[in-house]
């Protein structure tokens, strides 16, 4: 899966939010300042040949729908970046995020409780 540039994740966010639909659509869903009509039609069209969006055309238009699920796209993305920044390890992500005070001990102490309560008959 090739990863996406900022400004294709910000468009398949609505994407996935919207769950398709056309350029008009996602152009009305992104936040101010929005891009031209044209940029998104072309970072769709990019989405579209990096296999993360398919198009149907209705008329002389195209209405685009997700074909990688945004959880799919989450683990794959969080898989890289803590093999590019953390050594594929997750215990120096979670002591990264405990250095820079981004998580307190009671999130931490949540955090084991969830681990310890795992299924492992069920996806998370």
């Amino acid at each position: 899966m090739e990863k996406l540039t900022q400004q294709e994740e910000e468009a398949m966010q609505v994407i996935w939010e919207t769950g398709g639909g056309f350029i008009k659509d996602f152009l009305q869903k992104l936040p101010d300042p929005k891009p031209p009509y044209t940029t998104l039609a072309s970072t769709v069209k990019n989405l579209e040949k990096k296999e993360y969006v398919q198009g149907e055309k209705l008329g002389n238009t195209y209405r685009y729908f997700p074909i990688i699920k945004a959880q799919e796209y989450k683990k794959r993305f969080m898989k890289s970046f803590v093999g590019d920044y953390f050594q594929n390890s997750y215990k120096e992500l979670v002591a990264f995020f405990v250095k820079e005070k981004q998580l307190s001990p009671e999130e931490l102490k949540e955090i084991v409780q969830m681990i310890e309560n795992q299924n492992p008959d069920k996806d998370v």
